[in-house]
């Protein structure tokens, strides 16, 4: 069996795991939540519809207004939830043993389950993305609205998600390493929540970036032109990568050379 289809079966095998479960739920619940609340206050409080609609910034508004809640808390919070779920299904159904025995190289079924925490976090960002352009929309549809006068910045959307994507990558790799390494779901689960609260403290300091958990507000103060605390120059998108790349390799090592796999 090649390295490209071993892959892809274990993918596969890792994703089937995922249905219908409490991490599948979370990305969908994730998603809609923020822009349902938008869309419901816009639609049942219409009388702004027709001063939004000759907004020449509509669009990035609404996109504003869907991502503060999301990047200070709700998008943190899921990441360290549903990744600490999946990197955990192994242990909770005491199942790694079986795991290891299947015709597969330690490196794929490591790459494999990460792929699909990835996957989930691409499929969050597509789906909560459809959801804010609902949220700007509907209520001028379903109202009677005068419709909005600027066109959808497409590229604005994908550009302002491809930072965040990025800013929330450490959190992925941290809340994935710690989940690998304890049988205890509140381990992970714990040090999520710690480093949450703490990033929440340490975006009004200086050295806040040096936090891998403070980019994704940071990165929202970022995309609304607000000033924050951190110096000029330090560009937080590449310090997320930097911790990214170096948790994922420390991931790995310990993931490899682990004794106790099971």
């Amino acid at each position: 069996m090649n390295t490209i289809t071993q892959f892809t079966n274990s993918f596969q095998s890792e994703w089937l795991k995922t249905r219908h479960s409490l991490s599948s739920w979370l990305v969908i619940i994730g998603s809609i939540f923020i822009p349902l609340i938008l869309l419901s206050a816009r639609t049942l409080y219409p009388k702004y519809l027709a001063g939004d609609a000759q907004n020449p910034m509509f669009w990035q508004k609404i996109f504003r207004d869907c991502w503060q809640p999301m990047a200070i808390f709700f998008l943190p919070m899921g990441i360290v939830l549903a990744a600490s779920l999946i990197a955990q299904l192994e242990f909770r159904n005491n199942s790694w043993k079986q795991v290891h025995t299947t015709p597969q190289t330690l490196t794929t079924i490591f790459i494999a389950k990460f792929a699909v925490i990835l996957t989930m976090l691409l499929q969050l960002f597509v789906l909560f993305n459809v959801f804010t352009y609902f949220a700007g929309i509907l209520p001028h549809i379903l109202r009677g609205a005068a419709m909005p006068q600027q066109a959808f910045p497409f590229w604005y959307f994908i550009e302002k998600s491809y930072c965040m994507f990025l800013a929330a990558l450490p959190i992925v790799a941290l809340q994935f390493l710690i989940s690998l390494q304890f049988k205890n779901f509140l381990v992970p689960l714990s040090f999520g929540l710690g480093f949450q609260v703490a990033s929440l403290i340490a975006v009004e300091w200086k050295y806040g970036y040096c936090v891998p958990y403070t980019y994704c507000p940071l990165g929202y103060f970022s995309m609304i032109g607000s000033p924050t605390s951190i110096p000029q120059g330090v560009d937080i998108y590449a310090w997320a990568v930097g911790y990214f790349v170096f948790f994922m390799v420390l991931s790995y090592v310990l993931y490899i050379f682990k004794r106790e796999k099971g």
